[in-house]
């Protein structure tokens, strides 16, 4: 593909690095790399082996600069409009994407890109990283999903500052308001990410495919509707072979052995 790097990791190959490569235009979103990104996600959603996916940039000085604005420049409502839904289904696809997403930051997340990067369940991102949602600054809004997903991480309040303003805040700001879940030395964010996408990969995948599915929807819902998620999940996981194997391994002092049934 000619925007994005695709490269298999782990024991078992079952750590996907999805890398957008536009990296002279900051990893700019254009429609041919939304389109190649949307692409990977749908297929892999079917791909049972795999059990992560970290999205980073090329280069180090931006994950993503958000939407590219020159090929914008020009578009038809119709055009850009048609561009915006390709957006809004590849952000839908990889928050529910039915594995852990963990985005791996280095440099400049802003606008869109921030917006992808608030998607995954988690970020890790370099010292020198940067986020902001600065569509207002241009003339529309964040369309991303950054509306909900921002005040879902760091408060309603400060969400309100960022995006009125367009406020950029640095990585450890970020860790410090809670939108990234760990800072670490420049150009190691996609190391540091993949040591703990190995870690996922040890634990039991159904359990996390069902951890996952409970937590993104139950704290979108009252507790108790919530808590009956995680019980319907937790019944089916008893029933598992995986649930047997996993204990039998725990009493024999050895790894276990998922197969994810």
């Amino acid at each position: 593909m000619e925007t994005i790097n695709l490269r298999y990791i782990g024991e078992n190959e079952d750590i996907l690095i999805v890398e957008l490569n536009r990296p002279e235009k900051m990893n700019a979103m254009n429609t041919k790399l939304i389109t190649e990104v949307l692409s990977v996600f749908r297929e892999s959603a079917y791909n049972d082996k795999l059990r992560c996916i970290i999205i980073t940039g090329a280069g180090n000085k931006a994950f993503s600069a958000g939407g590219d604005l020159k090929e914008r420049n020009g578009m038809t409502d119709w055009e850009w409009r048609h561009q915006h839904q390709l957006i809004e289904d590849l952000f839908i696809t990889v928050k529910d994407f039915p594995q852990p997403v963990i985005a791996a930051v280095e440099g400049y997340a802003l606008a869109g890109g921030c917006e992808l990067a608030l998607v995954a369940d988690f970020i890790i991102a370099a010292e020198r990283s940067l986020f902001g949602l600065t569509e207002v600054t241009i003339g529309i809004m964040p369309g991303g999903g950054g509306l909900q997903n921002l005040p879902r991480s760091i408060g309603v309040r400060r969400a309100k500052e960022m995006i009125y303003t367009g406020r950029t805040i640095d990585a450890n700001l970020a860790y410090e308001w809670g939108l990234v879940n760990r800072v670490v030395e420049n150009g190691k964010a996609l190391e540091e990410t993949e040591k703990i996408a190995m870690k996922i990969t040890q634990s039991a995948p159904m359990s996390i495919k069902m951890a996952k599915t409970s937590m993104s929807r139950g704290t979108e819902i009252d507790f108790h509707t919530g808590f009956i998620l995680d019980i319907a999940g937790y019944n089916v996981l008893v029933s598992s072979e995986d649930r047997m194997e996993g204990i039998a391994a725990f009493n024999e002092k050895r790894k276990p052995k998922w197969k994810n049934r």
